[in-house]
């Protein structure tokens, strides 16, 4: 009987490793922080507000930026809405700041307060506003006030690691139940580029383009997916039906799938579709979290529900453990086979999709490498390559282990040479301590 320790290792070992390398990435990111956009906005209207001066005059300023632009827009709808003296807002270069205030100072305008981004602030132009501008009064220099906090759990940046690992997620959904049942698919990153380009050719080629109605895309975005399934229903049908190693086949339709993705797109990026059409891939409407994002969790929701409560789960438990056990146990080998293969042709073809929508384009050189990820995540994730186990919460788990590695080694800089050592030394890990636990 295994002690508590063992036994906890054995069930949540991975969501432990995930959590270390969260702690260890947010130690190593933990530094100063200033606020920016709207957050920063909101900041320094309260300091504001605490100012001294009753109904202060306020001018803002702020650099040629996103973040800038969306920092002033807010202060200013902020400091309308309290009923503020504002007497002028500018965004852009420091010479047009000047020229506003040198237009100010010649009007005898008085300015109680200077509220500008961290970029604007650390500009020269302001160091001597009192001295060169005399005639403005005595304004004070109001920024939002540091603090420190890690880059890693930044909230943009959290969401960025879920939205960048969504494909990948989706995808190792139909690589776990391939895996669960003794096979291997090397064909879902060349069926990710197919599905893009198919989806985006579609769109542009008889949905109408930049014209493109929603029902439209969908319906091009359902075709591709379905190709994709057709393509993984072959590898399915070669496997069963001539007993061709899938190694073998999935590799074969990985050259065929990624040739016809060049084919079809002539090489060249297919772009001319619908700004609508990113819904999918870089919208959010649920709780601000990406409709990626959303469409992964409720597809792993799914697909724990199919793997823990169905039979048709515990079939291909059991084809993965042993295949003439199940076949003389009357389960049907050859279906439970097809339909590994069909679900993981159709979440590659998804996966495609969800791609060519965050990046609004379609390329044959989208999912390149794409097969190696999902494969290392379906590993690290707890799943045996010899078949009849794992978990879809593990796999997810390998995911999100795999995406923030690699985003903590961006933030701290890691070249991406390393990163792919690195990589590789966790996947031959992952491995290393399945077949310690199965040898035990």
């Amino acid at each position: 009987m295994k002690n508590p320790l063992s036994k906890l290792i054995a069930d949540y070992g991975m969501i432990l490793a995930l959590a270390a390398l969260c702690v260890f990435f947010s130690i190593v990111t933990y530094t100063e922080q200033s606020p920016e956009g709207e957050f920063g906005a909101d900041a320094v209207t309260l300091l504001i507000r605490e100012h001294p001066t009753k109904n202060p005059r306020v001018f803002i300023a702020g650099a040629e930026r996103l973040d800038d632009t969306a920092f002033v827009s807010k202060l200013e709808a902020n400091l309308k809405r309290s009923g503020a003296n504002l007497v002028g807002v500018v965004r852009g270069e420091p010479k047009i700041v000047r020229d506003n205030l040198v237009r100010l100072s010649n009007e005898g305008t008085k300015i109680d307060i200077i509220a500008c981004t961290r970029t604007a602030g650390a500009w020269l132009l302001f160091e001597d506003v009192k001295s060169d501008f005399p005639a403005l009064g005595t304004p004070s220099i109001i920024k939002a006030k540091s603090y420190r906090w890690p880059n890693f759990l930044k909230a943009e940046n959290l969401l960025n690691i879920a939205n960048q690992i969504a494909v990948i997620a989706i995808v190792a959904i139909g690589m776990t139940i391939v895996i669960v049942t003794g096979g291997i698919d090397l064909s879902v990153g060349s069926l990710i580029a197919l599905s893009a380009v198919v989806s985006s050719k579609l769109i542009r080629d008889f949905a109408g383009g930049l014209e493109a109605s929603g029902i439209a895309m969908t319906f091009c975005c359902l075709a591709a997916i379905l190709l994709s399934g057709v393509c993984g229903l072959f590898s399915g049908a070669m496997v069963t039906r001539f007993r061709i190693p899938p190694f073998i086949v999935t590799l074969a339709v990985m050259l065929v799938s990624s040739g016809s993705a060049y084919i079809l797109s002539k090489g060249q990026s297919i772009y001319q579709i619908p700004e609508s059409f990113v819904w999918l891939g870089r919208g959010s409407d649920l709780f601000n979290l990406p409709n990626a994002v959303v469409l992964m969790l409720a597809l792993y929701a799914a697909a724990h529900v199919l793997m823990s409560r169905m039979k048709l789960g515990r079939y291909l438990y059991a084809v993965g453990g042993n295949s003439e056990s199940a076949r003389l146990s009357g389960v049907s080998v050859n279906r439970v086979l097809l339909f590994a293969y069909l679900a993981s042709g159709l979440l590659a073809g998804l996966g495609g999709v969800i791609m060519a929508s965050q990046l609004k384009s379609g390329s044959a050189t989208y999912g390149n490498m794409y097969e190696l990820y999902v494969i290392a995540a379906v590993v690290v994730g707890g799943t045996s390559l010899s078949g009849g186990e794992g978990k879809m919460l593990g796999t997810l788990t390998g995911a999100f282990t795999i995406a923030v590695i690699q985003n903590g080694m961006n933030l701290t800089n890691v070249e991406s040479y390393t990163q792919k050592v690195v990589l590789g030394l966790v996947i031959l890990a992952a491995v290393l301590l399945d077949k310690i636990r199965h040898s035990r």
